[in-house]
């Protein structure tokens, strides 16, 4: 199990916070010994992957676009309501439609069957 964060400070979009959160996860892991100890051949097939994505708008993600940012398994996401929205700033060239950041934070559990 690990956790990650990750936040959008211009435009606002959950997909985007989650996509950072769940590849800081991601960045912290390590699966050794799946192969070696536990003989796993293949694992795309053997192992799985279940994704809890916590954002302001769950209903605003995009369950694809988050699983692609697990690079092995078979996947299952489940968006909820957590997530930050706090101030930041304003800069519409960068695509920002008000002065919100948008913070997710992810659990990715993995295991084998």
């Amino acid at each position: 199990m690990e956790f990650g964060i990750g936040m959008d400070f211009h435009g606002q979009d959950v997909n985007r916070a989650a996509e950072k959160a769940v590849q800081d996860a991601v960045s912290k892991s390590c699966l050794c010994g799946l192969e070696e100890v536990l003989g796993i051949k293949d694992l795309n097939r053997e192992v799985y992957v279940e994704i809890t994505i916590a954002v302001t708008k769950p209903e605003e993600i995009d369950a694809d676009r988050i699983k692609q940012c697990i690079p092995i398994g078979k996947k299952n996401l489940k968006a909820v309501y957590g997530g930050l929205k706090v101030p930041g700033l304003y800069i519409p060239e960068f695509g920002d439609k008000d002065n919100s950041i948008e913070a997710a934070l992810a659990c990715i559990e993995v295991s084998v069957k």
